[in-house]
């Protein structure tokens, strides 16, 4: 009994350890797939890591930071919002150099025999997720005077990250309007209406709640500032939507402008949500000053995604930054004669006044690695594997590599500010883009989003011999 029963436990801890071995194999192997089939995905993920190490060193990076001489360094009584402002800077600073380090190195990538897409870009990943830890942690062995020139460079990127986010919108406006006008059904028709007028009765509805909110009674001297901001929003929303009805513009359309005018309300909302929680004028703040702890951290969380939602979208959209590029520089996905609807032709071969924008490569731009194939690149040959699919070398890459990171890295200086209102040391502990700067940097946004609007529909009226590349129909 007892050598059946012995036998019996080694067999049991044999097959434990064979599944064991299998389930990391299994995993292992699983792991190497998943980077090498989502690429952009791992990328959004260091990236993520990264910035929440940041919010989390922040507010409690103290009583480590305190232990090195080479930060402390004449601020031997700083306040804690003093180190958590420099532990994000370095954090950003890593994470940055990371990025930029990839954008320059996959300069002039245009086809996927390129040795640098599967050595840089899609590969190594153990060694890349080395250097993105030690990216991590050597800015934490810099002196202080580095990192301050880097957050004066950090605002300029921040600026540079906020443009690339108006000119995508623009851009994904452009083409849900084109896409849904040209359809030649009423329904999409009445679809882009109904969207029009809830549009702009959204822009209502936020401004009725903004005057509520942030224009308390009883406040001494009263809210000129908050009321003035809610009104140039309201003139900023009134007058692209009448340059756009306006006869001289060629291709105006109510639909874009309402998106545009909603964006400037939630813009205008974002900037006095940033004020103060202690400023009289803010309503929401004190309704935000006892929130629970996870609210807080909800809204942090939301803030971050929304970020890396923006610098994947941008960094793969390389059409709506480049639009002059030749076929060879950069070839995008593009599907079959036989995937097109009857009538229909593939996007790059219409003329340009039916070229709309695609919204950042989300709508079927990729890499073949990745789920879908690309076009072959000039002069070369789409090759076939036995399953019907296309080798990997067979053709162009679906984006801009270089490009895709340096957005990732002017989101990673975009974060910096928004932790740091923007350079300021007396951020609120466990609040992130609230401050001042932050209000006066999204104001200056909402001007900017109605300028650039406003170009993009007198543009082609003041030069049209020049194709800007926006169909607005």
């Amino acid at each position: 009994m007892f050598i059946f029963t012995g036998a019996f436990g080694w067999l049991w801890s044999l097959l434990a350890s064979c599944a064991g071995y299998a389930a990391c194999t299994v995993c292992t192997r699983a792991s190497v797939q998943l980077t090498r089939t989502s690429a952009r995905l791992t990328y959004c993920v260091l990236f993520t890591l990264s910035m929440i190490s940041a919010w989390v060193l922040r507010d409690y990076s103290k009583p480590i930071m305190k232990h090195l001489p080479w930060i402390i360094d004449g601020h031997e009584h700083a306040a804690k919002e003093w180190f958590g402002v420099q532990a994000v800077y370095r954090i950003s600073f890593g994470t940055w150099l990371f990025f930029a380090i990839l954008s320059a190195a996959l300069v002039g990538v245009r086809s996927r025999t390129d040795r640098r897409d599967q050595l840089l870009h899609h590969g190594n990943w153990a060694l890349k997720a080395v250097a993105w830890a030690l990216f991590n942690v050597l800015p934490f062995f810099l002196p202080n005077g580095l990192l301050g020139a880097y957050s004066w460079l950090a605002r300029v990127g921040s600026g540079v990250f906020l443009l690339v986010q108006l000119v995508i919108l623009l851009d994904f406006t452009c083409a849900w309007n084109t896409s849904w006008a040209t359809k030649g059904d009423q329904k999409y028709l009445y679809g882009l209406l109904g969207v029009t007028v809830a549009c702009y009765a959204g822009c209502l509805a936020i401004a009725g709640v903004l005057f509520a909110w942030f224009n308390p009674s009883g406040v001494d001297g009263g809210c000129g500032l908050n009321i003035a901001l809610i009104t140039v929003c309201l003139f900023l929303c009134a007058f692209v939507s009448a340059v756009s009805l306006h006869p001289a513009v060629r291709d105006g359309s109510l639909f874009p402008s309402a998106v545009v005018s909603l964006f400037i309300m939630y813009m205008c909302y974002s900037a006095l949500a940033s004020e103060p929680r202690d400023y009289a004028c803010n309503g929401l703040g004190k309704e935000m000053s006892a929130a629970k702890g996870s609210t807080v951290a909800g809204g942090v969380l939301l803030t971050l995604l929304a970020v890396v939602y923006s610098a994947l979208r941008a960094g793969s959209n390389t059409a709506a930054f480049f639009p002059g590029l030749d076929d060879d520089d950069v070839v995008a996905a593009e599907p079959s004669a036989t995937e097109l609807p009857a009538g229909a032709r593939p996007l790059l071969d219409s003329p340009p006044e039916e070229r709309a924008l695609t919204s950042a490569g989300l709508d079927g731009e990729d890499d073949p690695e990745e789920g879908v194939r690309a076009a072959p690149a000039r002069g070369g040959r789409r090759a076939s594997t036995g399953s019907g699919g296309v080798k990997e070398d067979s053709g162009g890459v679906a984006y801009n590599y270089a490009f895709f990171h340096a957005i990732f890295a002017l989101a990673s200086m975009y974060i910096a500010m928004l932790m740091t209102g923007w350079g300021s040391a007396d951020e609120e502990s466990g609040l992130v883009d609230v401050g001042w700067a932050s209000v006066w940097v999204k104001g200056a946004t909402v001007l900017a989003t109605a300028g650039l609007y406003t170009w993009s529909l007198v543009a082609p009226s003041l030069f049209p011999d020049r194709d800007f590349g926006l169909a607005q129909t």
